[in-house]
């Protein structure tokens, strides 16, 4: 990543990324808008450095409707260590307590699951992105300063057991924006009795899109060998990132009225929540919410 470039060019798409482990999400963005070479990026929500999997990667346009998906829940297979808490919640941590974890059986974890299943009160970890007076939580966690938090509450949709060990379990989450599977690990091992911390951490959906359909950085290496037409095949469209909501086509004339900010009355049109925004020739438009009168009003349109 030598040299510079020009602002790059106008791409537009959304990139599902299998990001790496121990990389950060941030790095991993810049990384794809210089092999884009892409004049803006952005991602939908940062994965730990530990984690793994799913990082949807907002290219151009795309970029208008990364905040649908930042709210859009989330699924995670992760494998929690028993017997021992860190400073982290997760493996990247120090070890701070250890507690024999022989006793804990398969029925106590799935009572302990279930208690953690629905809404959740969670206290944000010190070591996350979240700002404290203008400072993120880890920069001042790295300092040895630890300051209060307000409990936050969350939903988890499915908490299930995949597999049970000696001393670990492995779990899958579906679970809403913000809620930390590291403190979802802290607070089982509370319950258990035995302390337990994130070990593995793998980001398997966001949102409409499945892992399935990811590509990891050697994938976008070999591609970008093959020059950015190859690239650019990576993408996908931007109304997918909104495909489980229903679509409007409009009329040109409310389409050129609803694009200067106007709600309009759409025929047929469903009656509450966003919907995506098309032309009659199905060119993506932006998204749109149906207000309590039955007109359409604009949310984000694109450009």
């Amino acid at each position: 990543m030598t040299g510079k470039r020009s602002r790059g060019r106008a791409v537009n798409g959304i990139l599902l990324l299998d990001k790496p482990s121990g990389m950060r999400s941030n790095a991993a963005l810049q990384r794809i808008k210089w092999l884009f070479q892409a004049r803006k990026a952005g991602h939908t929500g940062s994965l730990d450095s530990l984690a793994s999997g799913l990082l949807p990667i907002c290219l151009g346009e795309a970029t208008k409707l990364s905040g649908f998906l930042l709210e859009a829940d989330k699924r995670y297979r992760s494998r929690f260590r028993l017997g021992a808490t860190t400073t982290t919640g997760d493996a990247d941590g120090e070890i701070t307590a250890q507690r024999p974890s022989s006793g804990v059986t398969r029925a106590a974890v799935l009572e302990a699951l279930a208690a953690f299943t629905g809404e959740v009160s969670q206290i944000p970890p010190m070591y996350s992105a979240l700002k404290h007076q203008g400072r993120r939580l880890y920069e001042l966690a790295y300092q040895g300063v630890e300051v209060a938090r307000e409990p936050r509450t969350v939903q988890v949709r499915e908490f299930e057991l995949l597999a049970f060990g000696d001393g670990w379990i492995e779990v899958e989450v579906l679970c809403s924006k913000g809620t930390y599977v590291r403190t979802l690990a802290e607070d089982l091992g509370t319950r258990l009795g035995c302390g337990a911390h994130v070990e593995t951490l793998r980001r398997t959906q966001v949102g409409p899109f499945p892992g399935a359909q990811m590509l990891d950085m050697d994938a976008l290496e070999a591609r970008a060998e093959r020059g950015l037409e190859a690239l650019d095949a990576s993408l996908l469209p931007l109304d997918l990132a909104l495909q489980d909501r229903p679509d409007v086509e409009l009329e040109a004339n409310s389409a050129f009225y609803l694009q200067q900010g106007q709600a309009v009355l759409v025929p047929r049109a469903p009656t509450a929540g966003l919907v995506r925004l098309y032309s009659t020739q199905r060119r993506f438009l932006g998204v749109g919410e149906v207000l309590d009168d039955g007109r359409v009003a604009p949310r984000r349109l694109l450009s």
